[in-house]
């Protein structure tokens, strides 16, 4: 993987030292975030979608619109939600993007994806 050179220079305690490995990671890295479309811009006359995921050391989530992300979301879960029964954090995890993003969603029908089937009676 490209990104581990430059995610190691992060690590606490260790020596920062620029390699022809880590430069090779950082061309790679601008590149993608210079010349590709990494985000799409929102249209709010079509529909949004919603995925999300959860583990037992956090949740994230992507907000898309025919298949192109909009916006990303990512969250580590604290000490005291490590607990919770894997519906409590997938329901948490849905929760807290759905707020996240209400600006978006406000007004309209979207469509959440979730892997975790008992989520699908929420409402009842």
């Amino acid at each position: 993987m490209l990104s581990k050179p430059l995610t190691n220079l992060l690590k606490k305690g260790t020596p920062f030292q620029w390699t022809a490995q880590t430069q090779d990671a950082f061309d790679l890295l601008k590149s993608a975030l210079v010349n590709a479309l990494v985000l799409a811009v929102p249209d709010y006359s079509k529909q949004f979608v919603i995925e999300t995921d959860a583990s037992d050391a956090g949740f994230g989530a992507v907000l898309m619109q025919e298949g192109h992300p909009i916006s990303y979301l990512s969250k580590p879960l604290r000490d005291r939600n490590r607990a919770l029964s894997t519906y409590e954090k997938e329901c948490m995890a849905l929760l807290l993007t759905i707020e996240k993003w209400r600006s978006y969603l406000v007004g309209q029908e979207f469509l959440i994806r979730t892997d975790h089937r008992s989520l699908l009676f929420l409402t009842e």
